[in-house]
C-alpha cells in the first residue's frame, strides 16, 4: 500500500514537472480548435477557410490522423469580438481539451490571443494574421506563425510596381481606416521615400471601414489624376471600391495596385480590366505557374470548387500551410520523443527550423517563429477561359528576400531598402499560360 502511494506521488510529481514524452499518453483524437470569421465581413475570407480546413481535416484522418490519432476541428466565430473570443478560446481549451489552436485572422486578434495561448500552455498557430509587429515586438513562446506578413506582402508589392512602372510620380492611397490600412500604407510609404524619394503622395484617403460610398474619394482622384492608386483594402469594401471606380472610368485613368485583389478576382467578375496590378497575401493562386499542374493542387481545386462552388482563394491556401505545418511539426516532435506522443513543448519547439512543401512552395519557420513565405504579384489579363481577370506578368519573391530580416523592425528597413532589390536575380517571372 506505501508502495502504491509511493508510485502515485512520484507519477503526480512528474506531472507537475511537465517532463516530456515519460508522462504523454497517445489521445483518443486531437481536438484542434480553429478562430475564423464565420459572421460578418471577414467571413470572405473566413469561411472559405473553414471549408479548405474541412477538407483538409478529413483528408488526415482518411489517412489515420497525426501520429495515428484522429484530429477533431472545433471552429471559433472570430466575428463574435475580441472578448467574446477569447473567451471562446479559453472554452475550447479549457474544457474541449483543444491542444491546438488554430488563430487567427485579424490581426488584433493575434495580438490579443498570443497572451492567452502562453497563459494556457497551447500551441497557437496564427494562420492568416498579418501584422508584422507580432514577433518584432514581441516573443512568444507558444505562438508560431505559418505564413508571411505585412512586411513581406508590402515589400513584394512595391518592388513588382518598381519594375513595372518605374517612371510614375504621383501617388494616391485609399485604404480602410483602422490599423490594417494605417499600417500597411505606412510601410509602402517608407519604402516610396528610399526608392523613389521624388514621388509626390497627391492624396492619402483613409474612408470608414466597411463604407457603402466612395463617391467622395473617386471624384476627388478623378480630379488628381495619379498615375498609380494603391489600395490594400479587402473583402467587400475592395470590391464596392472597385465596381464604383471602374463606373466611373477611374482604372483607365491611373494604375491601380491591390495588393489583395486576388481573393475579390471571382468576385468582381467582369468588372476588373487589364492592366490593375494584383497580389495574394503570399504565392497563393490557383493558377500558380509552378504548381498549378501538380496532382495535389489540382486535387484540392476539384474538391474545394465541388464543396463551395468557387475557385480557392488565399486563405485557403495559408489554412493549407498551417494544417501541414501542425502535421510536419508533430512528425518531427513525434520522432524527436523516440515515437511516443509528443508534449505541446516538443510541438512548439519542433517548429523551429522547420521546412515543409505548402501546396505553392516551401514554407521555413524562422527561430522567431515567424514563417518565410514567397509573394507573388502580377498584373490582370482578361482571358477566355475564365469569366475574371486572371494573373499575367507574373513575378515570384522568395520569402527570405522580401521578409524583414531577423532582429530588425519592419519600418525601419523599409526605409533603407535599396534600388538593386528590384531586379535581384532570385525574383522568378512568368507569363499566363493556358
Amino acid at each position: 500500500m506505501v508502495r502504491t502511494k509511493l508510485a502515485a506521488a512520484l507519477f503526480a510529481a512528474t506531472a507537475l514537472l511537465g517532463l516530456p514524452a515519460a508522462a504523454q499518453e497517445k489521445p483518443k483524437e486531437l481536438v484542434v480548435g480553429i478562430a475564423t470569421f464565420l459572421s460578418g465581413p471577414a467571413s470572405v475570407f473566413g469561411v472559405p477557410g473553414k471549408a479548405a480546413a474541412d477538407l483538409f481535416f478529413e483528408e488526415i484522418n482518411a489517412k489515420g490522423g497525426i501520429l495515428g490519432v484522429p484530429v477533431k476541428p472545433v471552429y471559433v466565430d472570430e466575428g463574435a469580438g475580441t472578448n467574446q473570443l477569447i473567451s471562446e478560446y479559453r472554452r475550447v481549451v479549457q474544457d474541449q481539451g483543444a491542444q491546438i489552436m488554430l488563430g487567427a485572422i485579424s490581426s488584433g486578434s493575434c495580438n490579443a490571443l498570443a497572451p492567452v495561448a502562453e497563459d494556457l500552455k497551447v500551441v497557437n498557430v496564427m494562420w492568416d494574421c498579418g501584422t508584422q509587429t507580432i514577433f518584432e515586438e514581441g516573443k512568444w513562446k507558444y505562438s508560431v506563425r505559418t505564413q508571411g506578413h505585412a512586411g513581406a506582402e508590402m515589400m513584394a508589392t512595391l518592388l513588382y510596381l518598381m519594375k513595372v512602372k518605374p517612371d510614375f510620380k504621383t501617388v494616391a492611397v485609399v485604404n480602410q481606416d483602422y490599423a490594417w490600412g494605417r499600417e500597411s500604407w505606412a510601410l509602402l510609404q517608407a519604402g516610396l521615400k528610399a526608392l523613389k524619394p521624388d514621388v509626390k503622395i497627391v492624396a492619402e484617403l483613409f474612408p470608414k471601414f466597411g463604407a457603402p460610398d466612395f463617391s467622395t474619394e473617386i471624384t476627388r482622384l478623378s480630379a488628381l489624376r495619379p498615375d498609380v492608386v494603391i489600395s490594400t483594402s479587402w473583402g467587400g469594401d475592395l470590391d464596392t471600391f472597385v465596381q464604383q471606380a471602374a463606373a466611373r472610368g477611374l482604372l483607365k485613368q491611373s494604375t491601380f495596385v491591390l495588393p489583395l485583389a486576388e481573393s475579390s478576382l471571382e468576385r468582381l467578375g467582369a468588372v476588373l480590366p487589364e492592366g490593375v496590378i494584383v497580389g495574394s497575401r503570399g504565392d497563393h493562386y490557383f493558377l500558380h505557374p509552378k504548381y498549378k499542374n501538380t496532382a495535389e493542387m489540382q486535387s484540392f481545386v476539384k474538391a474545394y470548387k465541388a464543396k463551395t462552388g468557387a475557385y480557392p482563394i488565399y486563405p485557403t491556401f495559408h489554412m493549407n500551410q498551417a494544417v501541414t505545418g501542425l502535421v510536419k511539426a508533430y512528425e518531427k516532435a513525434g520522432a524527436a520523443a523516440g515515437g511516443k506522443w509528443p508534449s505541446k513543448e516538443q510541438v512548439i519547439a519542433a517548429f523551429e527550423g522547420l521546412e515543409f512543401k505548402s501546396l505553392t512552395g516551401t514554407i521555413t519557420i524562422r527561430s522567431d517563429h515567424q514563417g518565410l513565405e514567397d509573394q507573388m504579384l502580377g498584373t490582370t489579363k482578361r482571358v477566355p477561359e475564365y469569366p475574371f481577370a486572371v494573373y499575367d506578368k507574373i513575378a515570384l519573391y522568395p520569402g527570405k528576400l522580401v521578409t524583414t530580416p531577423l532582429g530588425e523592425k519592419s519600418l525601419d528597413w523599409f526605409a533603407k531598402v535599396k534600388p538593386e532589390l528590384v531586379n535581384d536575380k532570385s525574383i522568378e517571372t512568368f507569363d499566363y499560360v493556358k
